[in-house]
């Protein structure tokens, strides 16, 4: 079979399927319109609120329907908490926290003195050049074992 006949076999193939696709979709609309006298309804609007009933949906403002069950009350939410404002990272601040530093107080006290966080004095005291890099920290090389 050649490639000009595969590609024919292939439009004849979509004609088919097109065809029953709408034949189909006919089928099905006739159906549907079927369904009120098949369950002994005079008309398609009657049939539409005997579903709507059965569903158990209400419209609102319609006397005589079914009620909605009452939904739960929601447990009352926590109130937020307020954003802190955030202090200014002063020049004359930063000394305070490098003499801080030097007076030997932990971060978390010159975080809770100066109303910063410990993160800000971290940075305040890397800048200054009063942290120890990792490498020459005690413990930090760790030596491997000697081969036997």
């Amino acid at each position: 079979m050649s490639f000009i006949d595969q590609i024919a076999e292939l439009e004849k193939a979509k004609a088919k399927l097109a065809q029953a696709e709408a034949k189909l979709a006919a089928d099905r609309t006739t159906a549907l319109a079927k369904l009120p006298g098949d369950y002994g309804y005079a008309n398609l609007n009657d049939f539409i609120k005997a579903l709507t009933l059965a569903a158990g949906k209400v419209k609102k403002g319609k006397a005589g329907k079914a009620a909605k069950a009452p939904k739960a009350p929601k447990a009352p939410k926590a109130p937020k908490a307020a954003k802190r404002a955030r202090t200014k990272i002063t020049p004359e601040l930063k000394a305070q926290v490098i003499e801080a530093v030097k007076a030997d107080k932990s971060g978390a006290e010159i975080a809770k003195a100066f109303g910063i966080s410990l993160p800000s004095v971290q940075n305040i005291k890397k800048e200054a050049g009063l942290v120890k890099s990792r490498a020459a920290a005690p413990g930090a090389a760790v030596e491997a074992p000697a081969a036997l």
